[in-house]
């Protein structure tokens, strides 16, 4: 039950250093007590305004809102996953006829990765290239797949991961809200344990930073110092896009001691399980009886 877990979590976003605008946008909405938990869980939306569109600052903001919106407008909806996938499409739909009202005709499109957190288990809905990364005991799972040409190429094994670092259509999308009536919403499920991270980004941040590296940095510092790290590592590198980054933490609280990531959580670790506490007490048992066996030897052998 979520009462007993508790969520911390931090969003940064960042236009870079050679954007002219930030097209990435990200949003949120976590309860304000156990009955809104019980209701709507926790959501975190992250949206990357799709290159070479128009006005795509304008399509992750939007697509963001809506989404979020049709998410808490379904509250009924006991499918936490079919939820969050029918929002997306609501909001895709919103996002089309957008486009279409405008005089000048712009095109509106954007990637969104999205993540309900409810009870102990983690529902994630992705198009295009955003991610999902699960971090556990510092291994770090991407969960999502990219809705990429290069991924697609590269899961043929048309190319190899060199070829795909230089690839002139590297940052091609398949799938995009906004491009197309009915875009292709992949859906994922995690079952959570105290101590997980789960890190959303843009490819503003995976350009730049490798997974090796966000797994240490994950596993060395709290969300709101790991965003900034992040951040300020893919700007360093050359911030050649928008960089947007959301660290959710699982905490619990039991004692009134919190169970964290990195050094912390393999010290939690060592608390004894039940099996571990029946071997402790078996143990001590066996002791004792050598110990009144050899007695009772030494009692007989001088009386």
């Amino acid at each position: 039950m979520m009462e007993s877990r508790r969520l911390t979590a931090t969003f940064r976003t960042d236009q870079g250093r050679t954007r002219e605008t930030n097209q990435d946008f990200v949003a949120w909405r976590e309860p304000d007590g156990p009955e809104a938990a019980g209701r709507d869980g926790w959501l975190y939306v992250l949206a990357d305004g799709a290159g070479g569109m128009d006005a795509g600052e304008v399509a992750s903001r939007y697509a963001t809102e809506r989404t979020v919106a049709h998410y808490l407008a379904s509250a009924g909806e006991k499918d936490w996953a079919l939820r969050l996938h029918r929002a997306m499409l609501s909001a895709n739909r919103d996002l089309r006829n957008l486009s279409a009202s405008q005089a000048t005709q712009n095109r509106m499109a954007t990637t969104m990765v999205a993540v309900v957190v409810a009870g102990d288990r983690a529902f994630i809905a992705n198009v295009g290239d955003s991610r999902a990364y699960l971090w556990r005991k510092g291994e770090l799972q991407q969960v999502t797949r990219d809705q990429s040409l290069i991924a697609k190429l590269l899961e043929e094994g048309a190319i190899t991961e060199a070829e795909a670092a230089t690839h002139p259509r590297r940052h091609v999308i398949l799938y995009s809200l906004g491009s197309e009536r009915d875009p292709r919403i992949d859906l994922y499920e995690l079952a959570l344990q105290p101590g997980d991270q789960i890190l959303l980004c843009s490819d503003g941040l995976t350009r730049h930073v490798s997974d090796d590296e966000l797994a240490i940095i994950l596993g060395e510092q709290d969300p709101e110092e790991a965003t900034a790290a992040l951040v300020r590592l893919a700007n360093e590198r050359g911030g050649h896009d928008n960089i947007s980054v959301g660290v959710l933490r699982v905490e619990t609280v039991a004692g009134g001691e919190r169970v964290r990531q990195g050094h912390r959580a393999k010290r939690a670790e060592a608390v004894p399980t039940p099996a571990r506490t029946f071997l402790l007490g078996y143990t001590l048992f066996l002791s004792l009886l050598q110990t009144v066996l050899i007695s009772a030897l030494w009692f007989w052998l001088l009386y």
